[in-house]
């Protein structure tokens, strides 16, 4: 994944990331009992509602300081250190759940992810997900790659942000049948008032500023937010233009 995590401030500023995520929950069938795998658990707040829906849980992150806080928080349930795109399970599983994780692997590894996906379920197993879809945090991006072109710099993107009809289509071909698709906008507000903008940047934005000195960042940082101020910032927050993807598929074959 195209990201290290401060988890400590995820935990404390940037919550509604699971806390959005718990609607997605409603499209999962698996009846209590049933092993799922929370793919992508970060600080497991969504494992957690997992279990209490009586469903048999494993929740998989790459990242040891996330999962520091998921074991901690939530003792009872069952973490395992390993990255998306190469777990290894004992037995293959009824359900796998993610919540805004397939948008940080490239578009190049989107296949690997769907076999990985694909092997890891029983037959008739079901996918459900969403993560970020086409024209997502849009206008922020376009507004520090501006910044950045103004100094001869390149703004280095990490995301993948699919269509609908693009991700159904790599689902078919990795033995999924697509049952429910939506693309939809989310304004998202920040916390921290007129610092929201630039502390969601930093948090979710880091690889673009990885080679920047500090005095450049912050005058792009301040340039975005006198560009946006009257797009994204009202009744004293800023809201992040987002747009998510939410599906849910069948596996249908073996890859």
């Amino acid at each position: 994944m195209n990201i290290d995590w401060n988890a400590q401030e995820y935990l404390q500023d940037f919550s509604f990331v699971p806390r959005y995520g718990e609607d997605v929950l409603n499209l999962l069938d698996a009846h209590a009992g049933s092993h799922v795998i929370d793919l992508g658990c970060g600080n497991g707040m969504l494992t957690k509602r997992l279990s209490e829906m009586g469903l048999n849980v494993t929740g998989i992150d790459a990242s040891e300081d996330m999962l520091g806080i998921a074991r901690s928080r939530y003792p009872e349930l069952a973490f395992i250190k390993s990255d998306a795109l190469d777990f290894t399970l004992n037995q293959p599983v009824d359900a796998v759940f993610s919540n805004a994780v397939f948008h940080w692997i490239d578009e190049n590894k989107q296949p690997v992810l769907l076999r990985q996906i694909n092997r890891a379920l029983k037959p008739g197993g079901e996918l459900v997900c969403e993560f970020g879809g086409k024209g997502c945090t849009a206008t922020v991006h376009g507004a520090l790659r501006q910044s950045f072109r103004k100094r001869g710099m390149e703004y280095d993107f990490p995301f993948y942000f699919p269509t609908i009809g693009e991700y159904a289509t790599l689902l078919g071909q990795n033995g999924f049948k697509v049952v429910y698709a939506l693309l939809f906008d989310r304004p998202t507000a920040c916390k921290n008032g007129e610092r929201g903008l630039r502390n969601w940047v930093k948090m979710f934005d880091k690889q673009a500023f990885r080679t920047v000195d500090t005095n450049t960042e912050n005058e792009i940082l301040s340039e975005a937010e006198q560009s946006l101020n009257g797009i994204l910032f009202n009744n004293g927050s800023w809201h992040i233009d987002y747009v998510r993807i939410r599906l849910k598929a069948i596996k249908e074959h073996d890859i």
